[in-house]
């Protein structure tokens, strides 16, 4: 039997596989895109959705109504409300972070796009977030699109994480192999 993690990856991609489908046929990817995007924002900043996906006690009906409307005040295209709908009615409205996840990997391998996740221990000016692009499009050779967070305890550099492949140059590591040796040494 298998997980209940891969299980749920194999059913939220079999849902963004079917949306992007979609998406490609109606040649409405970017729509698509856009709100997979708002979608994302939406669970990012409310608790109160996030704990209605994953709750019980609503009944299918009460799901697919909430989820419409989420989808309305959004401004979802078609194509996403409708997969929305189904997802609630299925009962299946759990695995929305995970599908979210998927579709944006599934578009961006579409637009040969690697999606780069990048901590810094300050917000990046647009002439540093450029100069990263071009130096990791260099190394993987496919446009790179930067997924940047900011987290201050790094006191300085970045760590960089492109598929399996991480990169930190943050002055808190180099102060932890510094600690490290120190006390190799005494």
């Amino acid at each position: 039997m298998s997980s209940s993690a891969s299980m749920t990856s194999g059913v939220a991609g079999r849902y963004a596989t079917a949306l992007f489908d979609l998406a490609k046929e109606g040649n409405d990817l970017d729509k698509v895109e856009a709100d997979v995007l708002a979608l994302e924002d939406a669970l990012s900043v409310s608790p109160e959705f996030r704990e209605v996906l994953a709750s019980p006690v609503h009944s299918r009906d009460e799901h697919a109504r909430m989820i419409a409307a989420i989808a309305d005040k959004l401004g979802h295209g078609v194509v996403v409300k409708n997969t929305l709908g189904l997802i609630a009615r299925n009962r299946r409205l759990f695995i929305l972070p995970e599908l979210i996840e998927q579709m944006k990997a599934l578009i961006a391998d579409e637009r040969g796009e690697i999606t780069a996740e990048v901590t810094t221990a300050k917000p990046l000016t647009d002439e540093q977030a450029g100069a990263l692009k071009e130096t990791l499009k260099a190394s993987v050779g496919k446009d790179v699109k930067l997924d940047v967070t900011v987290d201050e305890l790094l006191i300085g550099g970045l760590v960089v994480r492109v598929g399996s492949r991480m990169i930190d140059t943050s002055i808190r590591s180099k102060l932890a192999q510094l600690q490290n040796v120190m006390k190799e040494v005494g």
